[in-house]
């Protein structure tokens, strides 16, 4: 039987993402599917901190076990920018709206225009928040981290992923891009999807996700041997 996760996120290509990531033993719902509509805050000035108030929100608001995550690209050059400002980067700095990626692509190379190194991090917390089933009652809050080192590319390439994808090149990959990579080898490597199997691997170890026992016909419980 699939056991259901909620991720507090409405981003279609993150949810895909996720799903692929977690495979055939989840059912994965983002926010739509709860009936979330309002935007969430994410105030913190820390990935951890971001990702901590997403999933709190969620779950304090609509009474459900919840997982938010929250990435930052952090390049060397830029001392560590953008950082938690990674998805406002370009409307930040006069380059289009929030959340555009080509705008914050063209912000990101415009700054290291001249640079002595492109090395950079992308970095991927999860924070867990379980209200349900935690020992004791009492609510449990998780972190999890992923982290892929790389750098950025002198300019955009490939049509695959999302986001700064096209110019950032793991350092596994060959200098390929994330963009150029397919979802099962990008998914293998990437930050996101480091986080994400340490995520079902606490899952699948813990209480949660045990099978739920069968009820016999005089109303006791059956377990599996």
């Amino acid at each position: 039987m699939k056991r259901e996760l909620i991720m507090a996120s409405n981003n279609a290509h993150k949810l895909e993402e996720v799903r692929q990531i977690l495979g055939s033993d989840f059912s994965l719902k983002g926010l739509a599917d709860i009936g979330c509509t309002e935007e969430i805050p994410e105030t913190a000035d820390t990935l951890e901190g971001n990702a901590l108030q997403k999933a709190r929100y969620v779950s304090e608001h609509y009474g459900v076990d919840c997982f938010a995550d929250d990435t930052g690209l952090e390049v060397d050059a830029l001392n560590g920018a953008p950082g938690v400002y990674t998805a406002r980067f370009g409307s930040m700095n006069g380059y289009g709206e929030s959340h555009d990626s080509s705008a914050n692509i063209r912000c990101l190379l415009d700054r290291l225009s001249g640079a002595a190194t492109r090395k950079a991090r992308f970095r991927t917390v999860i924070a867990l928040v379980r209200r349900h089933g935690a020992e004791g009652g009492k609510q449990e809050e998780l972190l999890f981290e992923g982290v892929v080192e790389g750098e950025i590319l002198r300019q955009p390439t490939g049509d695959g992923g999302f986001g700064y994808d096209p110019v950032f090149a793991p350092a596994e990959a060959g200098g390929l891009a994330f963009a150029e990579m397919s979802a099962e080898a990008k998914n293998a490597i990437s930050h996101r999807g480091r986080a994400t199997k340490k995520l079902a691997e606490y899952l699948w170890f813990t209480a949660w996700l045990r099978p739920e026992p069968r009820r016999g016909k005089q109303g006791g419980t059956m377990t599996d041997e």
